[in-house]
């Protein structure tokens, strides 16, 4: 079955939707089958993936959360083959006031992608900046959540909100949701500010924080223009680097908390690249970076 994670932070711009989108595609190159759930209303994840909106207004994840349409006919493909979309747009919105009457409403997104949970190794879910009604299904379905969280103060206050809000999830509905870690995202090297940052939340959190992190990197503002994740966009920049990097942790944690051993040096994670359109030659590389 499917490793479901969910991608949150209550505070918005703190690149939850890029480290979605971007460490999805990483796991993809790696031959992982994965899906991305995109929960936000704001329909960016679909965006950042080259969908088109016209394409999937009547059937996305919405329709498959409030019963209206199969999740099978809500997954639409992307440019790299292992790597499968469920989108949104801001129909869904207006789904926390449709679910607040129904029954079990808390289990609608887990319920919805029951169908599809064989069909996967993960399934990333790329929550909205709330801790709304959305965010609890989120939590609800998943087996474990990644915080992306900004290198400031300031976002350090709403953590603690955000845990708190996860031991309410664990008490009353998912008593087996782990966290997996915290992402530090747009990450400043020259900033004393930032070090002094990264500083504490490793003091503090330990190994629960990831040894990647995502520096600030404007081929990674650039991407989600064109519709493609960091790796088909710029293979050579740092931000693809740096979520190489943290899909090989994810994979290698996964496979350590499953008490499989370590992978041989001679053995890769995906023997050879899947053909990928615009992935050129000499991006190749990608796959010796996920050994």
């Amino acid at each position: 079955m499917a490793k479901i994670i969910a991608m949150m932070n209550q505070k918005g711009g703190v690149g939850k939707t890029t480290s979605t989108i971007n460490l999805a595609a990483c796991l993809a190159v790696a031959e992982k089958k994965t899906l991305v759930i995109d929960l936000d209303p704001q329909g960016n994840g679909s965006i950042s993936l080259g969908l088109d909106a016209s394409q999937h207004t009547e059937c996305n994840i919405y329709h498959a959360m409030i019963g209206q349409a199969s999740i099978k006919n809500a997954i639409y493909q992307t440019e790299l083959p292992y790597l499968h979309i469920c989108p949104s747009d801001n129909n869904l919105s207006g789904a926390e006031i449709e679910l607040v009457s129904l029954f079990a409403r808390e289990s609608k997104l887990k319920m919805a992608f029951e169908p599809v949970m064989d069909d996967y190794d993960y399934i990333l879910i790329d929550c909205p900046p709330s801790l709304g009604l959305l965010t609890v299904n989120a939590l609800n379905a998943a087996d474990s959540f990644i915080v992306p969280m900004q290198t400031e103060y300031l976002a350090m206050e709403g953590l603690a909100q955000l845990l708190n809000t996860v031991r309410l999830i664990k008490n009353s509905l998912n008593p087996n949701l782990k966290m997996d870690g915290i992402l530090l995202t747009m990450y400043d090297g020259r900033s004393s500010l930032h070090k002094q940052v990264t500083g504490e939340i490793r003091k503090h959190f330990g190994e629960k924080v990831f040894e990647a992190v995502i520096p600030r990197n404007v081929k990674l503002a650039e991407c989600p223009s064109f519709g493609k994740p960091i790796i088909l966009y710029d293979i050579e920049s740092k931000g693809s680097e740096a979520y190489l990097a943290l899909a090989k942790e994810l994979i290698l944690k996964e496979r350590e908390a499953q008490g499989l051993p370590e992978l041989p040096v001679e053995e890769t994670l995906a023997d050879e690249l899947p053909e990928v359109p615009n992935l050129e030659s000499s991006q190749v590389e990608t796959q010796d970076q996920l050994q």
